[in-house]
């Protein structure tokens, strides 16, 4: 284990996340908020932190092995909801335990979009500009930006970038070098931030709105300057580009790339994973419709399609965003919305969940197991987009899958241990680990009122979905340590 380079590289990080505390000083001036001395503390802090963690190892040198890539994925995630805590554990407004503010920290930056926080409406812009930045920043990960902007990563730049992108194949480069791989993945999703705050402004929000809100969307992260969410706004062209943005982000950014790229845009319609995501949208979609006709609903008939179309799409690409009280529709489906979120985006997009790409293996492996206790001796690869998928891919998928119900397990019992009840306790725990936000019982909606301890755990929950399971549970293991 090189540690002095993974203490160069950790604080080269932190010294770029302490850039992130200069816009909301910015906004507090602009808005003339007088709000900008917890960002000030925030940023030396940090600055000096990773300054020091630099200085004492700037001379190490040596290529990272994949071990050290996972410990510095892990390390960073953790100074980083530590480091994020600090403006909303020194503002007043508003005014924080060390716990909360450690939780709506990593909330923003895993994109989960659970808070703490009420009172959105009256708190200041500087605050509210932060939070939403924190997801944007989280949603394409600091590392990659990292891997695109300091060439001093180098050598070690595969290592950091395969723990951070989502979705069973890490080994897959868009361009020959990882670092223009980082950089094109950046300028996508920054082109798809400018259009959608864009599209926001012009569909009726004011520009701080627009903006913040491209910044949650875009990154999947479901953050509001409202506490009423997409509902504040009671308008039905901002409720269709939101849905038509959260369902862009939720594709595979490496697909987006190959199409621009080649400017052939047949290859959306040609993606076995970007047809399985149409699907459920439109088939859960079609279901809660049927739903709300056939047993009642307080909607105008003229709104319901809209409205569960809004809701699939924010729960199934994890986004959270709600533009209506679905907790008052029929019991089933804000049980449904919830399960809906297990399916995810597609694999390399900014979406939580378990991924459709991966439920997409599972199941061709499912049919083909099937296929085989028919026809034993038969040779049947299991295939995607007109490819083999390797067996050691498929072993992963199953494996995560494992590692994914176990932890979900765990998790829940440890939420139930707390004192939450068992709806509460299996939403938190689907809510956190998939990186959703909204959740039923007594976080239906916000975390507010839950232990301190369950706070912890749902902390855990979400950088343990953000880093997709393994890169943090493998520390854990006692072969990892082992020379």
């Amino acid at each position: 284990m090189h540690f002095n380079v993974i203490r160069r590289i950790s604080g080269l990080l932190l010294g770029l996340f302490s850039i992130t505390m200069l816009p909301p000083i910015f906004i507090s001036y602009l808005y003339e908020e007088q709000n900008h001395q917890p960002f000030i503390i925030g940023f030396f802090t940090i600055f000096l932190t990773g300054g020091i963690l630099w200085a004492t190892a700037r001379n190490a040198k040596g290529e990272l092995r994949t071990r050290d890539g996972f410990v510095i994925a892990t390390i960073f995630w953790l100074t980083l909801g530590l480091s994020g805590a600090i403006p909303f554990y020194v503002s007043d407004m508003p005014s924080l335990s060390l716990t909360d503010a450690i939780f709506e920290s990593i909330s923003g930056l895993t994109t989960t979009g659970a808070t703490v926080i009420t009172g959105l409406d009256s708190l200041p812009k500087s605050i509210l500009f932060y939070r939403q930045q924190l997801q944007w920043f989280g949603g394409m990960g600091i590392i990659v930006l990292a891997v695109a902007i300091l060439p001093m990563l180098g050598i070690g730049g595969m290592q950091l970038y395969k723990t951070e992108t989502p979705g069973p194949v890490k080994d897959a480069k868009l361009t020959p070098r990882i670092t223009e791989t980082a950089k094109a993945l950046w300028e996508i999703y920054l082109g798809l931030t400018i259009a959608c705050a864009l599209a926001y402004w012009f569909g009726g929000m004011s520009l701080f709105d627009a903006i913040t809100h491209s910044f949650s969307t875009v990154s999947i992260g479901g953050f509001s300057t409202h506490d009423a969410s997409f509902a504040f706004f009671d308008s039905s062209t901002l409720n269709y580009i939101c849905i038509g943005f959260m369902f862009v982000a939720g594709i595979n950014f490496a697909l987006h790339f190959k199409a621009a790229k080649s400017l052939n845009f047949s290859l959306y319609t040609q993606n076995s994973e970007l047809k399985a995501y149409s699907f459920i949208f439109l088939s859960h979609t079609a279901l809660i419709c049927f739903a709300l006709f056939i047993l009642g609903s307080t909607l105008e008939h003229s709104a319901i399609f809209e409205q569960s179309l809004f809701q699939v799409v924010s729960f199934a690409t994890t986004s959270g965003f709600t533009s209506t009280n679905h907790s008052l529709w029929p019991s089933f489906i804000p049980v449904l919305l919830i399960f809906v979120s297990f399916y995810g985006g597609c694999g390399g997009s900014t979406a939580g969940g378990i991924k459709v790409v991966r439920i997409l293996i599972m199941l061709k492996q499912l049919g083909k197991e099937i296929t085989h206790l028919i026809h034993p001796h038969a040779d049947m690869p299991v295939k995607l987009d007109h490819h083999i998928v390797s067996r050691p891919v498929i072993n992963a998928v199953w494996s995560f899958f494992s590692a994914y119900i176990l932890s979900f397990g765990v998790l829940m019992i440890l939420m139930m241990i707390t004192g939450l009840d068992q709806v509460t306790a299996f939403s938190a725990v689907a809510a956190t680990l998939n990186n959703l936000g909204p959740g039923l019982g007594d976080i239906s909606s916000n975390y507010a009122s839950i232990p301190d301890a369950s706070k912890w755990i749902a902390c855990f929950a979400m950088l343990l979905g953000r880093l997709e399971i393994f890169t943090l549970l493998v520390l854990f293991s006692p072969v990892f340590w082992r020379d």
